[in-house]
């Protein structure tokens, strides 16, 4: 793998979105009306969150504003056509599609960074258990969403309504992925690991989240070429 390549084309997307402020912005707002409207929802006055809730609401959260990073994913290629110039230029489209997902990836994950301050306020709640093993959750279920939305971003990129198409084809896709994130997560926030039992469970949900990353990697790695050819 030519990392040069991979880094360029991060630099590109990075330097673009710096100049027109676009996607991040969006994603902050959008993120914290989520949270307020989650708050008002589940939040009674003089009474914390359930601990049960709390796991859901991150990771619904995190898809939702992930997904409008994603549709923008191809914007600057899709107009002009340029996405035809992106198909033909002198790169492996491993190349691109693995730049793609990190970028998709350093805006999700900093999103998250400043979002969880506001989610520890609005809701009151704090991690019980390991704080390691909820970063291992968090960093396997952000690379998942990214990989995948990547790859769906790019097959739905030349269709007229590519910002309807994917969310209804990428959620259904997502499903395993966050349900294994809300139940590992929610084990270690309610500090549930001192017991083998729920230990031996919380590997469980982080090894499904790792085989869903490798084989949705595999199968994006495989089939990028075609996609971006369509």
């Amino acid at each position: 793998m030519n990392l040069k390549k991979v880094y360029w084309i991060i630099w590109k997307d990075i330097m673009l979105e710096i100049r027109a402020k676009e996607t991040i912005g969006t994603m902050l707002i959008f993120t914290f009306l989520v949270l307020v409207i989650f708050a008002f929802s589940f939040l009674q006055p003089g009474n914390r969150v359930s601990s049960e809730i709390i796991p859901g609401i991150i990771w619904v959260t995190i898809a939702f504003t992930g997904m409008l990073g994603l549709n923008r994913s191809f914007l600057p290629e899709k107009n002009n056509d340029c996405i035809l110039g992106l198909a033909l230029a002198p790169v492996e489209k491993s190349m691109i599609y693995f730049g793609k997902v990190a970028v998709n990836f350093i805006f999700l994950a900093g999103v998250e960074l400043l979002s969880f301050p506001l989610m520890a306020v609005f809701f009151n709640f704090r991690i019980q258990g390991p704080l390691l093993y909820f970063i291992l959750v968090l960093l396997l279920g952000t690379v998942g969403f990214s990989g995948t939305g990547v790859f769906l971003a790019a097959l739905s990129a030349n269709t007229r309504t590519s910002e309807i198409l994917l969310p209804v084809v990428l959620f259904p896709i997502w499903i395993p992925l966050i349900l294994g994130a809300v139940k590992a997560s929610g084990l270690v926030l309610a500090g549930r690991l001192s017991d083998p039992l729920w230990v031996q469970s919380f590997w469980s949900w982080v090894r499904l989240l790792a085989v869903y990353d490798v084989i949705f990697f595999a199968v994006s790695f495989m089939l990028f070429d075609y996609v971006l050819e369509v």
